[in-house]
């Protein structure tokens, strides 16, 4: 059994600010880096214990050079960097058959107040909408793994997201570690937060085949931006079209397609 694990950082256990993400501010960033390995390393032995054998864990943060891959288990196969590929968050679900696909570290979409550091793959954007539901790198990257076949078994983050993805997937297993309260973040203690992930991501993978994404016939994407230069600029992607000074838009029956425009729209 394989199972592919996409780890971001702004819905670890317990962050609230942007400097804990960057590696550029170590002293904040050093102890969310090594919450987002722990978590991600509890995942893995969750799907280890659930049957799998190999556990491909994409690091999808910024830099996608977060995670300690001398902390997790030896079964792994680790990304860390970017390929350049539209698949972004998701690099390397294609290569191959995967039976679950995993979300650890994921927050909300922009403009949502469950989480301090909500946004959607930059912070360029007011928001992004999908067949006129917010969207987040969730929800582009549970439409991914839906594309290449795989179930979204198991998600953590802010309870915002959780409470979407189960609306969205009804068999999926969440773990909420963080609420996000305005400015605040209200979270677990990151050692339950671990001890939680683990034994949710054996339960997960147990059940990843009521998981299945359910993938739209077409989606249509607006991306508004914050800035009405760069709305123009991005307009001129084939396909795409200028809604108002703001909102660029564009829409295909393909996934990919959309995944496309968006590597080179965002």
């Amino acid at each position: 059994m394989r199972v592919f694990i996409s780890a971001d950082i702004e819905g670890t256990c317990g962050i609230n600010a942007w400097p804990e993400t960057e590696r550029s501010t170590p002293m904040d960033y050093a102890p969310y880096q090594k919450q987002m390995t722990k978590e991600v390393e509890a995942a893995c032995k969750g799907a280890i214990a659930a049957g799998a054998d190999e556990v491909f864990v994409k690091d999808a943060h910024d830099s996608a050079r977060n995670l300690d891959p001398s902390e997790l288990p030896e079964c792994i196969r680790i990304m860390r960097g970017w390929s350049g590929d539209p698949l972004s968050m998701m690099s390397g679900v294609d290569k191959g058959h995967f039976d679950a696909a995993l979300f650890t570290g994921y927050h909300a979409w922009a403009s949502c107040g469950g989480n301090p550091l909500s946004h959607t793959m930059n912070l360029q954007n007011e928001f992004v909408t999908i067949n006129g539901v917010r969207a987040s790198e969730f929800l582009m990257n549970a439409y991914t793994a839906g594309y290449y076949g795989v179930p979204v078994a198991f998600l953590s983050g802010d309870k915002a997201l959780c409470d979407f993805a189960k609306e969205l997937i009804p068999g999926i297993t969440t773990v909420a570690v963080n609420e996000g309260i305005g400015g605040a973040t209200v979270s677990m203690h990151p050692k339950a937060a671990v001890k939680a992930i683990r034994e949710a991501a054996e339960k997960a993978v147990k059940n990843a085949q009521n998981c299945a994404v359910p993938m739209p016939d077409r989606f249509d994407m607006v991306i508004r931006f914050r800035e009405h230069q760069k709305a123009y600029s991005r307009s001129f992607y084939p396909g795409a079209r200028l809604e108002d000074e703001k909102n660029v838009c564009f829409s295909a029956g393909d996934w990919f397609d959309v995944l496309r425009f968006a590597h080179f729209v965002f």
